[in-house]
């Protein structure tokens, strides 16, 4: 099998396609990265650090993989864990550290300490307001139905903007950072030059933008990307995709998706000062092809345009600038009134197919919105609508909108 460091210099190197082979991807394995240092590669990635007084867990993985991090780091040391650190909230890197947990009390070695951001439990309150509506999104997003956790293991010790740890003779940096998500950490080991990224990088474009979730903040997260690349890290273990290697091209990968949310960002808010709509921003604000060209910044995941939104939503709010869509009329009587001008509903359905044969599929979905909001039992229309969005979806480069697309198709 290759290593996880070969299979990182043939992305570096070009060797491999990331378009064929998304570097994001889980490669479910587990290698030594350093000394002391165990690197699990799962759908949300877990790090071990063996230490004089037990193993310190960096994440601690999710609901659908805990089995395979928790053997993963067991087939490494059956060592006691003396401290997880949650660098931040998301289910996929939390509810795994419950199985840790369970191991621990079975074996009478009694209990650990969660580290993590202080914003980390107001996550947690939330997640349990909205626990219906994060299953929906979550099923959507990846077309997977998954139980949403009724409850989460809390911290027992967070911090505000920075805490040092001594952990079984090892210095461990927290740093609090707010980018994906308002609760990040970053883990920075200066003893063994690793650094711990989390959800700040992600081997693609950041997940600055997601139409479905609650707000990002990408300019803060470019100043915490420009302070870890400023640190002599000799190896990045990020929360998804594989380890970095090589202070030059930690520091450069990190640079580099730095510079993409400064551009989004500060385009974006300069149309913003200059009294645009968004519409015309999100076609006016484009990321520089160069950095998209990277193997860690292709939109796999998230898209530059987005993002763009949602600095929009940062910074001014939900109305986008349309005088109409501040308090529209019902979609489905706004519907009625542009089939009933062109000919009917069928008329437009039949409109919307002649467009997506063009190639305009994103003129064709509104026009095939409006016939099956105008005709919700037409079956034919309501078929037409699943041909056009599962065109979108198969079209779609980014996870987050071939989830939103493959959703449609399937409620036509």
């Amino acid at each position: 099998m290759t290593s996880l460091r070969e299979r990182f210099e043939a992305y570096w190197d070009g060797s491999i396609d990331p378009s064929a082979e998304p570097p994001m991807f889980p490669v479910m394995t587990h290698e030594e990265v350093a000394p002391g240092s165990l690197f699990v590669s799962s759908f949300a990635n877990v790090t071990a650090l063996r230490t004089d007084d037990g193993l310190v867990l960096v994440d601690a993985g999710g609901p659908l993989l805990a089995a395979q991090v928790h053997a993963a780091v067991r087939s490494w040391s059956d060592d006691p864990v003396r401290a997880v650190v949650y660098t931040h909230g998301h289910v996929d890197h939390v509810v795994g550290v419950e199985r840790f947990e369970a191991e621990q009390r079975e074996r009478g070695r009694g209990p650990f300490t969660v580290y993590a951001h202080e914003d980390v439990s107001a996550r947690f309150a939330r997640y349990a307001m909205t626990r219906g509506y994060n299953a929906c999104i979550n099923a959507r997003q990846f077309q997977v139905e998954v139980e949403w956790p009724r409850s989460f293991r809390e911290p027992d010790e967070t911090y505000r903007d920075q805490r040092v740890l001594e952990l079984g003779g090892e210095r461990v940096e927290l740093h609090h950072a707010r980018g994906e998500t308002d609760d990040a950490t970053w883990v920075w080991l200066p003893g063994r030059k690793l650094l711990c990224a989390g959800d700040l990088f992600i081997w693609a474009a950041p997940n600055a933008g997601n139409p479905q979730k609650v707000q990002r903040y990408p300019r803060e997260w470019a100043l915490a990307l420009r302070a870890m690349a400023a640190l002599d890290a000799e190896v990045m273990l990020p929360g998804h995709g594989l380890p970095l290697y090589g202070r030059e091209r930690v520091a450069r990968a990190l640079t580099e998706t730095a510079a993409l949310l400064e551009h989004l960002h500060d385009e974006t808010l300069a149309r913003m000062n200059a009294g645009m709509r968004l519409d015309d921003i999100v076609r006016e604000v484009q990321a520089p092809p160069s950095l998209l060209a990277r193997p860690y910044l292709r939109p796999f995941y998230d898209e530059p345009e987005f993002i763009v939104r949602n600095v929009w939503r940062l910074y001014g709010g939900w109305w986008d600038g349309d005088p109409t869509r501040l308090q529209p009329a019902p979609a489905a009587a706004v519907a009625r009134e542009l089939c009933a001008l062109a000919g009917g509903a069928a008329a437009m359905a039949a409109r919307a197919m002649a467009v997506a044969e063009e190639g305009d599929l994103a003129l064709a979905s509104h026009l095939i919105e409006h016939a099956a909001l105008a005709a919700p039992d037409d079956a034919g229309i309501g078929a037409m609508r699943r041909d056009v969005y599962g065109r979108r979806a198969a079209a779609a480069g980014s996870l987050m909108a071939r989830g939103i697309y493959t959703d449609a198709a399937g409620r036509g």
